[in-house]
């Protein structure tokens, strides 16, 4: 079976996502780097962002545990999060609500994502796909148990 670390079928691979370090007055995004799903997903972001917006971190990585020591391991596998500027976190379907606002190329999913009472919804289907993002990528898995979600079966 494939290795969840592997991406050589990946657009863009994850070395070469802007840093932190690289883009310092850009929001964070911080996702999961061992998860094929989540890498394919946040390199549509990185094309996407045409004007410099976003920086890339994945929860793996050890500045994760300097620069966001509020943010636990467990919380962080469960949900992407989006640190904006002002330090304010973003977490699951918020995350992607407010990334929508943020990228011209998704601008038309706002009014969708902003509709008042909406959140919960977006929540529920957020953690539906989360919870299996490991099986959405072409079926793959890891026979060494490191794509488990902690929790999930």
């Amino acid at each position: 079976m494939p290795n969840c670390l592997d991406t050589t079928r990946a657009d863009l691979p994850a070395e070469q996502l802007a840093t932190p370090d690289q883009r310092p007055a850009a929001d964070v995004v911080i996702y999961d780097g061992k998860c094929r799903f989540c890498i394919g997903q946040i390199q549509r972001l990185a094309r996407w962002d045409r004007g410099g917006r976003l920086a890339f971190l994945s929860l793996h990585d050890p500045l994760i545990a300097q620069r966001y020591p509020d943010l636990s391991p467990e919380q962080l596998l469960s949900d992407m999060y989006v640190v904006d500027r002002r330090g304010v976190r973003h977490r699951g379907a918020a995350a992607w609500r407010y990334l929508a606002c943020r990228l011209p190329r998704l601008w038309w999913l706002c009014p969708l994502l902003y509709l008042p009472g909406s959140l919960p919804l977006w929540q529920w289907l957020y953690r539906r796909i989360a919870d299996r993002r490991y099986r959405l990528a072409a079926g793959e898995s890891c026979d060494d148990g490191s794509c488990r979600v902690p929790g999930k079966p």
